[in-house]
């Protein structure tokens, strides 16, 4: 009788989670050991990271193409500042609460938009994003269309300068390494197969019995949310809020889809990929200006002609890697 084992972990998944455990314990220390440049850096690193990783279980899971997720991001920035000044909550404290808040808005607009789809769907999101853009710039009590800073009484409830970037920069760690977390240990799940089901047939995932609609709607708000604390922890690191850098389309969300499509959508290693390619150009191409844009959109075209599932699925189609394994493998024994 021939006997098989069923298992999910690989020798290189194990390796990865130990190495990423490492890192993240060393990236912990960093306020002890690191100067301001290297927390903002790193900081804005994991920003990226998690915008990228909700935006690809967005996209690449549920087939919701936004690009309109700026519209959370901003509304992120503006609730934390409402509460902080209005309120008396304290900025930390209203991060959480703003994406609770977000979600809670995520529900009306999620029944709005899912009216629509595939490319109207992309152009509806981008067009809610508008709307609460212009709402923000009407707000002429947190600066309208100029924005408004936060008071020093409130800066002064972060802590020293030091204390204020060290707690900035531990939670944009905790809200990168979480996302990850967060997709990884979803698509582990029953929802997982779900997902992977509409990921692959849409048709298919139906005839199964899954409803489509529920969790595209449930995944929607969720990201929303998360989003939105996103939003909340970039405005406290810039101590301001205005409307057209808080739903900055070009910040937010193009370069976003251009980090999930040169790392690989659909999967949890291409956002992983595609930030550190995306910071690696920023950094040397930067000073090249209009030609750094430039070089980014048509690096990103020739990685679609060349490998439509972008550098981190080349490469696990061609040698079967896979540093996240959410599916069962079955080994075959003499």
């Amino acid at each position: 009788m021939t006997q098989f084992s069923i298992s999910r972990s690989t020798l290189a998944s194990r390796i990865a989670g130990l190495v990423a455990l490492g890192l993240f314990a060393v990236l912990a220390a960093a306020p002890w050991w690191a100067s301001s440049s290297f927390l903002h850096l790193a900081g804005e690193f994991a920003v990226y990271l998690a915008l990228a990783t909700l935006w690809n279980l967005l996209a690449g899971y549920t087939g919701l193409v936004s690009v309109g997720q700026q519209a959370y991001v901003g509304l992120g920035g503006y609730i934390t500042f409402s509460l902080a000044l209005f309120f008396g909550v304290h900025p930390l404290l209203a991060i959480p609460l703003a994406g609770l808040v977000a979600a809670l808005v995520a529900v009306p607009v999620a029944a709005l938009v899912f009216r629509l789809a595939g490319a109207y769907f992309a152009i509806g999101s981008w067009v809610m994003a508008e709307v609460f853009r212009l709402i923000a710039a009407q707000a002429t009590a947190l600066g309208g269309g100029s924005g408004i800073s936060l008071p020093v009484t409130v800066t002064k409830a972060l802590g020293a300068k030091w204390l204020r970037e060290a707690s900035i920069f531990w939670l944009a760690l905790a809200l990168g390494a979480g996302c990850l977390a967060l997709v990884y240990a979803l698509l582990r799940s029953r929802i997982g197969l779900a997902l992977t089901a509409i990921r692959d047939s849409e048709v298919a995932s139906t005839s199964l019995g899954i409803r489509i609609g529920r969790v595209k709607h449930a995944l929607y708000v969720v990201v929303a949310g998360l989003t939105a604390m996103i939003g909340a922890l970039i405005s406290l690191q810039k101590l301001r809020v205005s409307p057209d850098a808080a739903f900055s389309v070009n910040d937010w969300t193009a370069f976003v889809i251009f980090i999930v499509v040169i790392g690989g959508i659909g999967t949890i290693e291409g956002p992983i990929i595609g930030t550190i390619v995306y910071f690696l150009l920023r950094e040397f191409l930067a000073d090249f200006g209009t030609l750094y844009l430039l070089f980014l959109g048509t690096l990103a075209i020739v990685v679609m002609l060349a490998a439509p599932k972008g550098l981190w699925g080349y490469a696990a189609e061609r040698f079967g890697w896979s540093l996240f394994p959410v599916g069962y493998r079955i080994t075959f024994k003499d």
